[in-house]
């Protein structure tokens, strides 16, 4: 009796965590297109950051947030284990195979933020997907670029100074938050309105609120 009052259950979780194809594809898919925009944001987001940073060391963390996207979408759209992993770092390898500045750091970048935003909805367990938790998400991704870029390269942010390293926290923090969580929540329910995430929850929740 015991058995029988938890098998379903147990069932209904690993459906609900088991990747379809079209998960796979979507991903992918996702992944592409938001390759594409770091691509282009590697030229109008690196200007905007040379800028702030000249101004004032740390600043430039506020452009950050657009590299962030793609793990905040990934798990809003796909809502399963590893999807916002999956398409932050595919968006990474397209963004390099394009060509940029960082090479190969780009993908490792890409691990390390997409992991960030990865542990929050991993924390919910893959059940809440609102507003709040897709900025928490972006912080998430920009607070795991943080701690990368203070160890990694090689001029690794450890060896510049404690108020840089404070401002570009913050700054980096806010901007995940903002460009990447709020930016990437809206793109996300735009999309849906379209009908291309009829076979996802996500798509499926905007049809019941129209």
């Amino acid at each position: 009796m015991h058995a029988s009052t938890h098998a379903p259950t147990s069932t209904t979780v690993s459906q609900r965590f088991r990747w379809r194809v079209v998960d796979i594809v979507v991903a992918a898919v996702l992944g592409v297109a938001v390759g594409l925009l770091f691509w282009f944001w590697n030229g109008v987001g690196y200007g905007w950051f040379s800028v702030m940073d000249a101004a004032t060391p740390g600043l430039g963390g506020l452009a950050v947030g657009i590299w962030l996207i793609g793990g905040v979408i990934g798990g809003l759209v796909i809502r399963k284990p590893g999807a916002a992993l999956l398409v932050e770092v595919v968006a990474a390898i397209v963004s390099m195979l394009l060509g940029n500045v960082w090479g190969v750091s780009t993908l490792l970048s890409g691990l390390v933020q997409g992991l960030g935003a990865e542990l929050i909805f991993a924390i919910l367990l893959y059940r809440r997907f609102g507003l709040w938790v897709a900025a928490a998400a972006g912080a998430a991704a920009g607070a795991a670029a943080w701690i990368f870029e203070l160890f990694y390269g090689d001029s690794p942010n450890i060896l510049k100074t404690f108020e840089f390293n404070a401002i570009y926290l913050g700054c980096v923090v806010i901007s995940g938050a903002v460009l990447a969580g709020v930016v990437g929540w809206v793109l996300v329910r735009a999309l849906a309105k379209t009908g291309a995430l009829s076979r996802f929850a996500s798509g499926r929740e905007q049809a019941d609120e129209v």
